[in-house]
């Protein structure tokens, strides 16, 4: 199985924004150190309470001291130092399926280096009840401030798992009974013709050059999503949300294949 994971390094990491904030304090599975804020009237009142309820210690501070700490970024005048996500290893991530009774359901990413595309792929994956996202030790963004940002709190509730080898990683999974498969646009099958019901985890590949051949050779299966127009890809981003609610529609009724006979209108 994947290696243990962690963080590349244990000192406290900011977050902004309110959405990131609020949901690290309600998640509480990180230790906020410290909360700046603009003030704790209006709509920072209930984030105030939320904080202080958990004793963090809140501080008002200028502007300028929130345009220094985030620079270029949308901080909302809320700031946090909190301790750094760890990355939880495979075991973790399919025992947290087992003991939910439920089938696992994994996200790969392979060479995701635009931090605002994982944070929408983690906030995504959070909502379909994906069970763990996977992303590689090198040339992959890690779970950076901007992520966390750009999640709306989804980086506290979901488990995110770091590994040195995808290929070995996915060897793994196929050795714990996983179905993998790799969203491909050159792939023969449509998504929608494939049951996803089981347990599986889905393969989507970073930006510009999709999955990696090597990556794609060990996948069991590749599907894909059928383009209409001129553009024959997505955006990683656009792509996960598709796939993975394909997934939670067809776990909620059942699998259903869409494909059907032509009708006869002569």
């Amino acid at each position: 199985m994947a290696p243990a994971g962690g963080s590349d390094d244990s000192q406290p990491e900011l977050i902004y924004g309110l959405h990131a904030v609020r949901e690290a304090l309600r998640a509480g599975s990180r230790q906020l150190q410290r909360l700046l804020m603009l003030r704790t009237d209006r709509q920072f009142a209930g984030l105030a309470q939320l904080a202080k309820a958990q004793r963090v210690p809140v501080h008002i501070e200028p502007p300028p001291t929130f345009d220094r700490l985030v620079p270029g970024g949308h901080h909302q005048g809320v700031v946090a130092l909190i301790a750094a996500k760890s990355y939880d290893t495979t075991e973790q991530i399919l025992e947290r399926a087992m003991t939910r009774g439920e089938r696992p359901f994994l996200v790969l990413l392979d060479g995701v280096e635009d931090p605002h595309n994982l944070g929408a792929v983690l906030r995504t994956a959070e909502a379909a009840g994906v069970h763990g996202v996977f992303i590689p030790e090198r040339r992959a963004v890690g779970l950076t401030s901007v992520v966390a940002k750009v999640s709306a709190g989804a980086l506290d509730h979901i488990s995110v798992g770091r590994v040195g080898n995808l290929i070995r990683l996915i060897q793994a999974l196929k050795e714990a009974g996983l179905w993998i498969y790799g969203v491909d646009p050159s792939a023969e099958n449509l998504y929608t013709d494939i049951d996803m019901t089981g347990p599986i985890a889905l393969v989507l590949g970073g930006e510009g050059e999709g999955i990696r051949p090597g990556v794609l050779r060990e996948c069991d299966d590749h599907i894909r999503i059928p383009m209409q127009g001129r553009l024959q890809s997505l955006n990683v981003s656009a792509a996960a949300a598709i796939m993975l609610f394909e997934v939670v529609r067809q776990r909620r009724r059942g699998y259903v294949p869409t494909a059907k006979p032509s009708p006869d209108y002569s």
